[in-house]
């Protein structure tokens, strides 16, 4: 447990304190922006704070960081439309993101979801990590209202962007994978050796019943812990080779998922 103590403090210390970063350039063709940085994750979210005037400010676009190159400290936001707030009653603004705005980015990271099989690795792990955790009942609660015993990816965002959640942690065959709460991309990997056994479907929480919907993604509860959980990661990791190389190990029973990689040269 040690082990996995001191790995996970690594990944806080690097990860939990909000960045504030100017803008340093604007494409709005490509609807990306750069800004400049010590260090920085590719895969970690955030937004884009406009100032409209002095003490008042409005957020434009969400962003998540999608390459960071070392040498130039330099590194890329994608862009894509606010939607953690929505309130028609609000009015709307026609302002345009600028050169100077500021990325806010690893916004939430001190509030973290752990998702794992058991009760006794859920304590344990929890116990590890020095962060405000959102205990899995409420959102076996929010499937249960979905109708989505199998959890999807929307269920994933709906219930981070309510309980302001930006770090997800999953156990998987004796690792951990922590994940950007919006991009669901893999932060990273950490060894956690621990048994496996007395799986709860979909994931530990204190709720019995998750109820079903009649039919369409996510009506039909899982048959077993950690296959619907890979597919989920590499679904949104695609070019992460160091889940392929944990799922190619994992045998044949989930070699079907090497195909859904996308490696670039």
């Amino acid at each position: 447990m040690k082990k996995i103590f001191l790995l996970f403090i690594l990944v806080l210390e690097l990860s939990a304190a909000i960045m504030k970063l100017p803008l340093l350039s604007v494409d709005e063709e490509t609807l990306s922006a750069t800004i400049e940085v010590e260090k920085i994750d590719v895969g970690v979210s955030g937004f884009i704070l406009h100032t409209i005037a002095p003490g008042h400010s409005s957020i434009l676009k969400n962003v998540v960081v999608t390459s960071y190159d070392a040498k130039t400290k330099k590194a890329t936001l994608e862009m894509s439309d606010y939607d953690a707030l929505k309130n028609n009653a609000l009015p709307k603004g026609e302002w345009k993101v600028k050169v100077g705005d500021t990325a806010v980015l690893a916004f939430g990271y001190d509030r973290a979801f752990l998702l794992t099989p058991s009760e006794e690795i859920f304590y344990k792990l929890s116990k590890s990590v020095n962060v405000q955790w959102v205990h899995p009942d409420i959102f076996a609660t929010i499937l249960s209202f979905r109708g989505h015993p199998a959890p999807q990816k929307e269920d994933f965002d709906a219930f981070t962007s309510s309980a302001a959640v930006g770090i997800i942690f999953i156990y998987l065959d004796e690792k951990v994978y922590t994940i950007d709460a919006k991009s669901f991309v893999i932060l990273s990997i950490a060894d956690a050796p621990m048994v496996q056994d007395n799986e709860v479907l979909p994931f530990y929480t204190r709720v019995e019943n998750i109820d079903s919907a009649w039919w369409g993604a996510g009506s039909s509860p899982l048959e077993e812990y950690s296959p619907h959980y890979y597919e989920l990661l590499v679904e949104h990791n695609a070019e992460n080779k160091a889940l392929y190389e944990i799922i190619k190990k994992q045998g044949e029973k989930l070699h079907y998922l090497l195909d859904d990689f996308d490696f670039k040269d």
